[in-house]
């Protein structure tokens, strides 16, 4: 009996032990690596110690302030790129007409490479292109989507919006599956509107699902949209468009200062980390509000 006992009580340990041991070796080790070797120096300074050297000149160079700072237009811009999916998601819950069909069509440009959609759509936002050609059929002027500075990563984002929202569409549909059928059937009979039923009943019965797409969306825009950068602006109109991870790329493989590419990257895991804390937080404090 007790050896029995004793194997189940290990047993847990010993089916997450290879997943764990996964993360560590090829996720946790090379992270503290990478911290540990932002603190050495590039040139003829390689391999030295220099301490806080290299976080002082990226918190001196103005492209990556310019960086951090796109990263805080991300995080306003957060809301939008979660509503779209789950707003999509909603409707496709409530069979619309259609829906078996726009089911397949929204998840269909996540299947696409990054590199094939920021070539698309610099044909159709360019210059003289269908984008402006239409706006002119209106009587509005041509918009310079991706040379304009103000306008340039406003572009870019929505572009990586419209390629990854289907994966965010799924996991709500995954998340709809939870939800008390019964409750949206109670909001129907008392008569309540579209609106109300999102947000009394939808909203409050996915809070952990949404919790998941806010955090695993952020992530994606920080780190999955070198692709469309480098196609789409290359980091212009004069680095207006940077994100970290660009910049990372620019130090790592243009300039050929990795340890200067590693401590950007080390600012860039505790953005992330800090940012996925904070939005958790406020979503968990939003969840018991309601």
């Amino acid at each position: 009996m007790f050896r029995r006992t004793t194997a189940e009580r290990l047993a847990p340990y010993a089916l997450v032990a290879p997943a764990v041991l996964i993360i560590v070796v090829l996720r946790l080790y090379p992270l503290v690596l990478g911290v540990n070797f932002s603190f050495t120096g590039d040139g003829e300074r390689d391999g030295t110690a220099v301490g806080l050297d290299n976080y002082a000149v990226l918190f001196g160079d103005p492209l990556f302030l310019g960086a951090l700072r796109n990263v805080g237009l991300l995080v306003l811009l957060l809301p939008v790129a979660v509503a779209i999916p789950g707003l999509l998601a909603t409707f496709i819950y409530l069979r619309v007409p259609g829906h078996r069909f726009f089911r397949g069509a929204y998840f269909f440009p996540a299947v696409l490479s990054p590199v094939i959609v920021g070539a698309v759509f610099n044909l159709l936002l360019a210059f003289d292109g269908p984008v402006n050609a239409v706006l002119g059929t209106v009587g509005l002027g041509p918009v310079d989507w991706l040379g304009d500075p103000d306008v340039a990563i406003y572009a870019v984002v929505g572009v990586h919006v419209w390629a990854t929202f289907g994966m965010a569409l799924v996991v709500f549909l995954a998340g709809f599956a939870t939800l008390d059928s019964s409750l949206l059937d109670a909001a129907r009979i008392d008569g309540a509107s579209l609106p109300r039923v999102i947000w009394h009943v939808i909203v409050p019965g996915l809070s952990r699902t949404i919790q998941f797409v806010v955090v695993t969306t952020m992530i994606g825009m920080l780190t999955s949209m070198f692709g469309l950068l480098y196609v789409m602006t290359g980091g212009g109109p004069g680095g207006t468009t940077y994100l970290p991870e660009y910049y990372i790329w620019i130090q790592q493989g243009q300039m050929n200062r990795p340890a200067l590419a590693s401590a950007a990257s080390t600012v860039l895991f505790l953005v992330m980390v800090v940012v996925g804390l904070l939005q958790i937080s406020v979503l968990r404090r939003s969840g018991r509000a309601d």
